[in-house]
């Protein structure tokens, strides 16, 4: 059976790590719980399919979500590759990168998945992506509280309204926009330069690097560069 879990902190070590403690890692899911924060689940090397749903059978179950259906969709290994299915399984559809999923559909890492109202990234390792070296972008998303990933949201709010592209957002434009104090936000933004070790560059390196470093690991995507951030 794939054996689904929680990397809770793991999720910052390098993708080799985590495959040497887990025994080989072929694939992960990373999505937003019924709380809002960021969850990554790994499908180890051995596996051969991972089913996600709403169902207590099911390996990824989202059991928040009434949209999603008791078994929803479904991957499984052909050959190196992941394909997910929804044969009729699911009463509001499974979708990809926006595609509505008829049948079969072989995934590519960066893969954005949707079922019901729940939205996943997939991710996929090659041989490479086991090697001593991890670029970037093979990593999976830091682990983040729900505060600290409004406070990431925010920061991008600048490159959201295209006012000064490419600047993140200052403290006192964070504070007003998620209506908690300055010092607030420094508290948190002093968290997240250390959840993704950028503490010791200078401080006006610090923000740009974030923003930069959370969207190569999946932390911001697409959509929250151009939506409001949720009260």
């Amino acid at each position: 059976m794939t054996r689904l879990a929680p990397l809770a902190d793991e999720a910052r070590w390098p993708v080799a790590v985590m495959a040497e403690r887990r025994g080989g890692v072929s694939a992960f899911l990373v999505y937003g719980d019924r709380h809002g924060i960021q969850r990554t689940f790994v499908i180890d090397a051995a596996s051969e399919r991972a089913r996600i749903g709403r169902g207590t059978g099911v390996e990824l179950r989202l059991s928040w979500d009434r949209e999603v259906s008791r078994v929803h969709a479904e991957l499984y290994r052909v050959g190196d590759a992941w394909v997910l299915t929804d044969d009729g399984l699911s009463a509001n559809g499974t979708y990809v990168n926006g595609e509505r999923v008829r049948g079969r559909r072989r995934l590519a890492s960066g893969d954005r998945i949707r079922v019901g109202r729940t939205p996943l990234v997939f991710r996929a390792l090659s041989d490479e992506g086991s090697s001593t070296f991890v670029p970037a972008q093979a990593r999976p998303p830091v682990e983040l509280s729900r505060m600290q990933r409004k406070v990431l949201v925010a920061l991008s709010l600048p490159s959201r309204t295209g006012s000064t592209p490419g600047v993140p957002a200052t403290n006192q434009q964070i504070a007003d926009e998620l209506s908690i104090s300055v010092d607030a936000v420094k508290t948190h933004l002093r968290a997240l330069f250390g959840k993704f070790e950028i503490s010791g560059l200078a401080q006006n390196q610090k923000r740009a690097r974030l923003v930069k470093l959370a969207i190569d690991r999946g932390n911001l995507s697409a959509e929250d560069l151009v939506s409001e951030v949720q009260p």
